[in-house]
């Protein structure tokens, strides 16, 4: 079976960054690392993979004296994880799968074990 994946969101990681985006509404940095589990250094290169392929954006604000960081998923990435999701479908999709006869172990003539009988 041939799998078409695409392997910037086969990542686990970067799978839960774009689902956890998918609402629609921005997620702060602190949001996402809560959602996500991922320590501040491997949240920071992940997002930053997404965001050089186009499927997220990067917005940094300044709140009072320090920077917010957002993200939002692109419609790239919207498109990416849809045509991902669907991929999986294609594969777990009982419908598509092809029936296979389901085989049964041969039985074997039962044999008498003199190995524990003392005469």
């Amino acid at each position: 079976m041939n799998f078409n994946f695409d392997e910037m969101i086969s990542a686990p990681c970067r799978l839960g960054i774009l689902a956890t985006l998918v609402p629609g509404a921005p997620v702060s940095f602190t949001e996402m690392k809560t959602a996500t589990s991922l320590s501040d250094g491997n949240l920071h290169v992940q997002t930053r993979k997404l965001a050089d392929v186009g499927y997220i954006k990067i917005n940094k604000v300044m709140k009072g004296r320090r920077t917010l960081t957002e993200f939002r998923i692109a419609e790239l990435g919207r498109e990416r994880l849809r045509l991902y999701v669907m991929e999986l479908q294609r594969i777990l999709s009982p419908e598509k799968k092809t029936k296979q006869a389901v085989k049964r172990p041969t039985q074997r003539p039962i044999r008498r074990d003199d190995s524990a009988v003392w005469t």
